[in-house]
C-alpha cells in the first residue's frame, strides 16, 4: 500500500515556538486524526504540508510529490478545509461554482450541486450571510468536488451541531471507500476522531508524542484506579501520568505492566492526551 502523506524530520523555528523534527506516515485509504492542545503545532504542520510557509528542515511528500505549491497536477488531487472559510464574503454559492470551474480542470459541477443540496446550502445567500457551520459545509462541499485523493482538514467539523457532524463523518467514511483516497484531519472533537480514524498522531509543544494505529494505541493503555498503598506497588515505568483525589489515585498506564489485581478501565484518546499533558509523573 502506498502512502498519501510522508513527513520526515519536519522543522520550523519561530522566536517563541519550534516545530521539532516531526515524523508521520499516512497510508493511502486511511484517515489520520491529528490531535494536540492549542498552540501545539497542528496548524503550523498543516501549513508546511501545503507548502504555505517555508520549512526550516525536513521532508514532506504529498501523494508522492514535494513542494506541492509548484505542482499544478498534484494540487488538483488535494482538497483543503481550514478552520476559517477561505471564500470572499460577497460571493454566492453560484459565484463560487463559476470560480472553482476555472481553478480546477477536474471540477465536477454535478458533485458540487449534490453536496450543496445534501447540506441544504442556500444558493442565493452570500458567504457573509452564512453561519459558521454553513461556511464549513460549503468548504467541505468544494473540497470534495474536484478529483481529490487526499483531504487535509484543520478543525473541519468545528461549529457544526452533532447531527450535521455525524452526517459529515459518514461522508468522510464514504470518501475513503476508494482505497486511493485518504484524509488527514485535525480536530478538538476527539469523539469524532475515535469514530472514523485509522491512525492517531498526538503533537505536544511542537513534538510528536506518538503516531500509531488507533486500535493498537487504545489497546496499549488503561486507566487504573487504586489506593495510595496499591499505587506504591506498581512499577513506576508503567505509569504515564497520575492524578490524586480524595478517593485515591487514577493514572494512565501501560496495560502490559499493570498487575491483574489493580482495577482498570479502557482508556480513550482524550484520556491519553490529558494524562500525557497534565498528569503528574
Amino acid at each position: 500500500m502506498s502512502n498519501a502523506l510522508e513527513i520526515r524530520n519536519l522543522s520550523k523555528v519561530y522566536p517563541d515556538f519550534t516545530l521539532d523534527k516531526v515524523n508521520l506516515t499516512l497510508p493511502s485509504g486511511c484517515i489520520m486524526g491529528f490531535v494536540g492542545e492549542n498552540g501545539a503545532g497542528k496548524s503550523t504542520t498543516i501549513k508546511l504540508i501545503l507548502d504555505l510557509i517555508h520549512r526550516d528542515g525536513g521532508e514532506v511528500s504529498v501523494l508522492g510529490a514535494d513542494q506541492i505549491s509548484q505542482n499544478k497536477e498534484i494540487k488538483e488531487n488535494i482538497g483543503v478545509v481550514m478552520d476559517e472559510s477561505s471564500f470572499p464574503d460577497q460571493l454566492t454559492i453560484r459565484d463560487i461554482e463559476t470560480i472553482m470551474k476555472c481553478c480546477y480542470q477536474t471540477w465536477n459541477s454535478q458533485t458540487f450541486a449534490s453536496y450543496c443540496s445534501r447540506f441544504e446550502l442556500p444558493t442565493k445567500k452570500t458567504v457573509k450571510e452564512l453561519s459558521r457551520g454553513m461556511k464549513m459545509k460549503l468548504s467541505i462541499a468544494a473540497a470534495l468536488s474536484h478529483d481529490s485523493k487526499l483531504l487535509i482538514m484543520d478543525e473541519a467539523t468545528s461549529g457544526l451541531d452533532p447531527v450535521v457532524r455525524d452526517e459529515i463523518l459518514d461522508i468522510f467514511l464514504e470518501f475513503i471507500q476508494d482505497e486511493s483516497h485518504s484524509i488527514f484531519i485535525s480536530s478538538h472533537i476527539i469523539s469524532d476522531l475515535e469514530k472514523i480514524c485509522d491512525y492517531i498522531t498526538f503533537i505536544h509543544k511542537g513534538k510528536i508524542i506518538f503516531s500509531e494505529a488507533k486500535d493498537d494505541l487504545l489497546d496499549q493503555y488503561v486507566i487504573i484506579k487504586c489506593s495510595e498503598e496499591e499505587y506504591q506497588t506498581i512499577d513506576p515505568t508503567a505509569v504515564i501520568g497520575m492524578r490524586q483525589n480524595r478517593f485515591g489515585i487514577e493514572a494512565l498506564a501501560w496495560k502490559r505492566k499493570i498487575p491483574s489485581t489493580i482495577v482498570r478501565d479502557a482508556a480513550t484518546i482524550e484520556d491519553i492526551m490529558l494524562y500525557y499533558v497534565k498528569g503528574e509523573k
